[in-house]
């Protein structure tokens, strides 16, 4: 009874009937959000359409000042000249995108193995200086990765991994947000969940693979978006550890290719030529966080959530 007039107050006093603070469907009150979120959204578009535009302005475009946002006459040049340089490399193009493709695609398995496994052992397990190792994990995460190119150089040097395919790989397995993001998810799994798993003799792997992993997989579509990132656009690694060119990745030969050529005799085909290539290296990313994008938004509000 009370609820039915708390209904009809609702309907009478505001024309919205079980709409509640968030209603499903449009309604005039929330004229005020789109008036906010629709120029923010439109700001953080910005970027992404200009990588789009540039790619395919002409040399006098790319060249213009004032400067000019948006393409006025596209063209396919940029691409078309890329696309001839890469044909005349000494080294098969298909070779660097194959390294690449390898090294991104096992980078996220082992990411996601490594990450889940140790959050569910620092959420879930009892054992001494768990405290400790974890403060450790949040105190990495304040360091960018410049800070830290010595020491991981000296380290891959001890343990013989320069020139080898493995150097683009174990170095960034250890990813500290990636573990923080899926620990701080599996400490929202109730105790009694897990418990009455092992009650019914489930061993920790079985609860790991049955009951942890199914409950963080918008976690884990993050992290695997973040550690897409981190490989498939890593240079970095091919231009200080690597010397075989046969082992170095897209990404380092397309940064090879177009700074030479900006720096030759034809600035300006190589502005055009890098531009190309910036979209190129985007496309995967763009794709990847569209295909993943729900499972990231989960995660995001999740987050706040304890």
């Amino acid at each position: 009874m009370r609820r039915t007039k708390k209904h009809n107050w609702l309907r009478r006093y505001t024309g919205v009937y079980n709409r509640g603070i968030n209603p499903r469907g449009f309604h005039v009150s929330q004229i005020k959000f789109y008036i906010l979120l629709l120029p923010l959204t439109a700001v953080m578009l910005l970027p992404i359409a200009f990588i789009f535009s540039n790619a395919f302005k002409p040399p006098d475009e790319l060249f213009a000042y004032p400067p000019r946002f948006f393409v006025i006459n596209p063209t396919l040049k940029n691409f078309t000249d890329l696309f001839s340089m890469m044909s005349n490399s000494g080294v098969p193009i298909s070779r660097y995108l194959f390294n690449s493709i390898v090294v991104t695609l096992v980078t996220i398995a082992a990411s996601i193995f490594v990450s889940s496994t140790a959050a569910f052992a620092l959420s879930k397990k009892r054992f001494k200086l768990k405290q400790t190792l974890f403060t450790i994990n949040t105190v990495a995460l304040m360091f960018v990765p410049i800070a830290v190119t010595i020491p991981r150089f000296l380290v891959i040097e001890r343990l013989n991994l320069l020139d080898t395919f493995l150097v683009h790989i174990l170095p960034v397995l250890a990813m500290p947000v990636g573990l923080f993001l899926i620990k701080q998810f599996i400490d929202g799994i109730p105790d009694e969940t897990i418990e009455a798993a092992q009650i019914d003799g489930a061993s920790d792997l079985r609860i790991y693979w049955q009951i942890v992993l199914p409950m963080i997989r918008p976690a884990i579509a993050t992290i695997a978006i973040l550690t897409f990132q981190a490989a498939w656009n890593n240079a970095e690694t091919s231009t200080l550890y690597v010397n075989n060119e046969s082992l170095k990745t897209f990404a380092f030969y397309l940064s090879t290719l177009t700074a030479t050529t900006a720096t030759g005799a034809n600035v300006v085909a190589g502005q055009g030529i890098a531009a190309a290539a910036a979209l190129i290296m985007f496309l995967p990313n763009l794709i990847m966080f569209l295909i993943l994008q729900g499972q990231v938004m989960s995660t995001m509000s999740h987050s706040g959530l304890k």
